[in-house]
């Protein structure tokens, strides 16, 4: 979790939460005072992360403000800016106009010089590029030039992740 700053009363947002297992590493990076806001659509995982890490964080840790949002990111009623974005949503499944748009009030809510990061899966691309309907392959084609044009205006940096099963590239995006 490189992209939370080892600083204090710093606020944090993950987004698509799914099961918690990056919740409970970011739980992990807190102190009192700061604030962890999460955002995720499905109410299953949102029982899941409640039941099996929040009750229990929030008894342990008082001083720090965790707020689980049931919401899709647009009406979730955020307010202010993160120091950093921490984002599981399968980009890859979206339609790019849906990609830009949560890009789009990710980066609204992303303090100047923050980070938002994400990963991708190896080869998911490259699997659609060639083996995709042709409207796939062309939206495929499209997807990349927009995370490309993304990763260039945002200072982009990535980093593969090998040992991950299947095997990942983090992007890292810096708020402007």
């Amino acid at each position: 979790m490189q992209s939370i700053p080892d600083t204090s009363n710093k606020r944090i947002l993950e987004v698509g939460c799914g099961t918690g297992a990056f919740t409970k590493e970011i739980l992990s990076k807190l102190d009192a005072g700061d604030q962890f806001h999460i955002v995720e659509l499905c109410p299953n995982f949102c029982d899941a992360v409640e039941t099996n890490l929040l009750q229990s964080f929030r008894k342990e840790h008082p001083g720090i403000e965790v707020v689980l949002h049931n919401a899709p990111i647009e009406e979730a009623g955020l307010e202010g800016e993160f120091d950093a974005i921490i984002c599981g949503l399968p980009f890859n499944n979206f339609p790019l106009e849906l990609v830009q748009d949560l890009f789009d009030v990710m980066f609204k809510h992303l303090r100047h010089g923050g980070e938002l990061a994400y990963f991708e899966y190896l080869g998911m691309r490259t699997f659609k590029k060639v083996f995709g309907f042709p409207s796939i392959r062309k939206e495929t084609k499209q997807r990349t030039i927009d995370i490309n044009n993304r990763y260039q205006n945002k200072k982009g940096e990535q980093q593969t992740v090998w040992c991950n099963l299947p095997s990942c590239r983090v992007v890292r995006l810096k708020g402007c």
